[in-house]
């Protein structure tokens, strides 16, 4: 459960879906989002969960394919969370840009945006049997998802 160091692809294919949507996201916000009042502990725990997900899942080789086997679910699973990902994001990039769409829920899954990549994440752990990722997932989780929390709250 600890890990075997080398490059992993896998994790590299992740990060791009995870990094391109954002990365466009910069310039497409929701009208009148603010970061300003975000939960300082929420956003420390966001910022290293990114920074321990991010080399996680570069530095492990153990989420490459490695032929079929019952673990091969857990990246089909992963695969098929971080696919609803960028649907999520094509229906945010559609709308009105508001900040209710930004915060919703897709397919049943309450906030969506922020869960979706976490789950994803975690299940590539399991699937490379990653410990490290499991726990980095927790961390953005705990960050990442508590920071969405805290925005939609103040929507309502």
């Amino acid at each position: 459960m600890a890990g075997h160091f080398g490059f992993s692809y896998i994790g590299l294919v992740f990060l791009l879906l995870l990094f391109v949507p954002n990365i466009i996201w910069t310039s497409k916000k929701p009208q009148g989002y603010t970061s300003e009042n975000e939960n300082k502990i929420l956003l420390a725990f966001e910022r290293a969960g990114e920074f321990l997900t991010t080399i996680c899942v570069l530095i492990f080789d153990d989420f490459n394919l490695h032929g079929w086997s019952n673990w091969t679910w857990w990246l089909i699973a992963a695969f098929a969370l971080m696919a609803m990902y960028e649907c999520w994001w094509i229906r945010y990039f559609h709308s009105e840009r508001k900040q209710s769409d930004f915060y919703s829920n897709f397919i049943g899954i309450p906030l969506a945006g922020a869960t979706l990549p976490v789950i994803s994440f975690f299940l590539l752990g399991i699937y490379g049997k990653v410990v490290w990722l499991l726990g980095a997932a927790i961390i953005l989780g705990v960050g990442h998802i508590g920071i969405h929390i805290q925005h939609k709250r103040e929507l309502k």
